[in-house]
């Protein structure tokens, strides 16, 4: 024999589980922020003591249009010393030249010597570096009847022209032609989100910034424009290639110089996260050092409308004293325009909380799995209503 009826268990159910539900607000689980305290919990059951004090800020009009100014006036890194004008190449140590003193066959092949090749390189015979005169350490070439010239540091015309005057003593009008026929004293190397890293001999078309990454065979479709880390003399550059256009200045300006190390970063580096009551949860990368909240809510497939809380959109950011939390309420009036003006920084953290009675849901299932469907069914058996 039964001691309860049907009718008496279904009455019993709802006294028990109703209750359940009004209180389960305060156990909810899930990440829950606090805009009185400026505390953040991941659950209310938590050691309060541990929470990480954080500074809550709404996202209102003002706000967006106070990001936009710091952002503005932010002190960029000076490129100044990077700018600068095409000069006519200079000869070095390890250029190789070729001299030609015009009705005088016997001073071509004097001195003239088959450098060895270029260490670690495969002596192949279209390796070997060409016949000529190899400028020595000290930047000196010897050539008959004008000695040793010190010829580092000129250029084509005015080595030309001390050749020519030193020879002059001995040939009447010398006619001598003079160039660098194989470059080898200079070098940058590019690293990075490029088609062919590796070193660039710089000769003597201007080696620019835009003609290093166009001789690398330009940039990688995960390469991000705005990450261009410039490593000169022990000090690192950061130029954002957009930016730059965009305050008018030309990257074709920049003049790379020897030992200068150019690494593309990947967009990989640039991420933000989104999670939370989302239809997508995923990391986004940013688009040139440029993501809006909008976008990245757009791009994670929007908020889910069955569980999350359109009031409550977090951006968690972490700053060098303390985490910052921004709150946008989507159901304020301009929400998606202040959404698309409030740009986001990389690693920062996308968070839609979830309703109200979603959490209820949550707590019940997670203590009574089908408790809160069985008592939806005691309520209304007959499905009266539907």
């Amino acid at each position: 024999m039964y001691l309860f009826s049907k009718k008496h268990l279904k009455k019993w159910s709802v006294a028990v589980v109703l209750p359940w539900i009004a209180a389960c607000n305060s156990v909810a689980p899930g990440m829950q922020f606090s805009g009185s305290n400026g505390a953040a919990n991941t659950s209310a059951s938590d050691d309060t003591s541990a929470a990480i004090p954080t500074v809550v800020k709404p996202i209102t009009p003002q706000l967006v249009k106070r990001e936009k100014e710091l952002r503005e006036k932010q002190v960029s890194q000076d490129i100044s010393r990077l700018v600068g004008r095409p000069a006519p190449y200079s000869i070095e140590s390890g250029d190789i030249l070729s001299i030609v003193v015009w009705d005088h066959p016997e001073l071509a092949g004097a001195v003239m010597t088959q450098p060895a090749g270029v260490p670690g390189v495969d002596p192949t015979p279209a390796a070997t570096p060409p016949a000529g005169f190899v400028v020595d350490h000290e930047g000196m070439v010897q050539f008959p009847y004008a000695g040793n010239l010190k010829l580092a540091g000129l250029t084509e015309d005015q080595a030309r022209g001390l050749l020519t005057s030193k020879l002059a003593r001995y040939i009447n009008k010398p006619n001598v032609t003079l160039r660098v026929q194989a470059y080898r004293s200079k070098r940058i190397y590019i690293d990075g989100e490029v088609k062919s890293p590796g070193l660039q001999a710089i000769n003597d078309i201007p080696m620019t910034l835009i003609e290093a990454l166009n001789r690398a065979g330009g940039l990688l479709p995960t390469a991000d424009q705005s990450q261009i880390a410039l490593n000169r003399a022990g000090t690192t550059y950061q130029i954002n290639l957009p930016q730059l256009v965009q305050k008018g200045v030309n990257p074709a300006s920049i003049m790379l110089t020897n030992g200068d190390v150019v690494r593309v970063l990947s967009r990989d580096e640039s991420k933000v996260f989104v999670s939370g009551e989302v239809n997508v949860p995923r990391s986004l990368t940013m688009h040139n050092g440029r993501l809006t909240l909008n976008e990245a809510l757009g791009e994670s497939g929007g908020i889910n409308p069955l569980s999350g809380d359109s009031r409550q959109v977090y951006v968690v950011r972490k700053s060098a004293t303390e985490p910052i939390v921004y709150q946008l309420d989507a159901h304020a009036t301009g929400a998606l325009a202040m959404a698309e003006g409030f740009e986001l920084n990389p690693k920062d953290v996308v968070y839609v909380a979830a309703t109200p009675l979603t959490n209820w849901h949550r707590a019940i299932s997670q203590i009574f799995p089908g408790a809160l469907t069985g008592a939806v069914t005691a309520v209304n058996p007959a499905g009266v209503g539907r």
